[in-house]
């Protein structure tokens, strides 16, 4: 199988290493991957800023930039979901309409591509520390993740999976949301982790870097006895 890579800007800007581990796990299991170096932004971020004219002109690139009929992996299921989700409102009925419908088909976020794709859910990674995990608010809600990334956790050697209150509530990131409303994302930050310190656990796993981030930065604050890890850096630990 060859896929075709989508790096996010958070990925390529602030976690590169996470980038490189998809591919990483991707090459263990036998797929070829192709990486367009043109490729940027998907236009999530414009676009809930309200500025649509300008996500769009981002979104005709992204789309231009994955041509091929053949599956797109990514590792943020907020970016992917975005794709997926928005992009149909934005080039409905245009002249990329077709296209669009081509992609959309085969985006794919990784955990999800992994398990229900590829069928794979030991990826053979040994990680020996206690992990909670953080579902994102898109890949929860827009994308639709459910079971997909704990299958994975669950079959890592050594890791014991610790289930949060309140799994499903939001972290306060939320994209502008944590600039625009700093007090109100600071006090769901706090809950969130708060929420991951009583199980236990060394580490909030997630899929989504930007949420890893915000609530690293409240857990680096206060100097909490916590860290964040995005769940493809999990799986590519021990092999």
């Amino acid at each position: 199988m060859i896929v075709d890579i989508f790096i996010p800007c958070f990925i390529d800007q602030l976690y590169p290493e996470t980038g490189f581990n998809m591919v990483k796990i991707l090459e263990k299991l036998g797929v070829e991957v192709n990486y367009n170096k043109n490729q940027t932004c998907c236009g999530q971020m414009a676009f809930n800023s309200g500025f649509w004219d300008e996500a769009k002109a981002v979104g005709e690139k992204f789309i231009k930039d994955f041509p091929h009929n053949r599956p797109v992996v990514g590792p943020s299921a907020s970016c992917v979901g975005f794709v997926r989700n928005y992009y149909d409102e934005m080039f409905y009925n245009s002249a990329l309409h077709n296209e669009y419908h081509q992609l959309k088909r085969n985006i794919f976020e990784f955990t999800d591509f992994l398990v229900n794709v590829l069928k794979v859910e030991d990826v053979g990674a040994t990680f020996e520390h206690n992990v909670t995990y953080h579902d994102s608010c898109a890949g929860l809600r827009e994308y639709g993740l459910t079971d997909q990334p704990r299958k994975l956790l669950n079959h890592v050697r050594g890791l014991t999976l610790l289930e949060m209150k309140d799994t499903h509530t939001c972290c306060g990131f939320g994209g502008t949301f944590a600039v625009k409303h700093e007090a109100i994302s600071t006090a769901m930050s706090e809950q969130k982790i708060e929420n991951a310190l009583a199980t236990g656990a060394e580490y909030i796993v997630s899929t989504d870097s930007s949420c890893l981030m915000n609530q690293q930065a409240y857990i680096d604050q206060h100097k909490l006895p916590l860290k964040t890890m995005h769940i493809i850096d999990v799986l590519a630990q021990g092999w």
